[in-house]
């Protein structure tokens, strides 16, 4: 079992920076494929970003490449997602997610355990 705790979300205005924090429990962080997925109202989860267990590998999604940067601290067994030039499309509900797997998972089904989400807002 794997527990997930998301954190630094908040009100900021548009081209402002936030950086999300999960953190992990409960086992070897390094055996874990972990991703960022966002849910605005009234739309599907979408992915963000990925980052293999080893944090040799990533991945970002079209719409925030460039923008946000993936990253993991194996000694504080924490994900980042540093998100830069925020713009008010970016607003929704922010999830960390985690599966037991080498590599990288795009696809939300593929992962096991979720955070119980942050809120970002991106004001005009």
């Amino acid at each position: 079992q794997v527990q997930l705790v998301e954190s630094g979300g908040g009100l900021v205005q548009a081209g402002d920076s936030l950086r999300l924090s999960c953190a992990a429990s409960g086992r070897t962080f390094s055996n874990y494929a972990m991703g960022w997925f966002r849910q605005a109202p009234g739309k599907e989860r979408e992915f963000v970003a990925a980052i293999a267990g080893s944090g040799a590998y990533t991945a970002h999604a079209d719409s925030v490449r460039g923008r946000f940067t993936i990253s993991r601290d194996g000694a504080k067994n924490t994900m980042y997602l540093q998100m830069n030039n925020l713009k008010p499309e970016d607003t929704a509900v922010y999830y960390c997610a985690a599966d037991y797997y080498s590599g990288i998972r795009l696809e939300s089904r593929s992962y096991n355990y979720w955070g119980q989400g942050t809120q970002v807002t991106v004001s005009s």
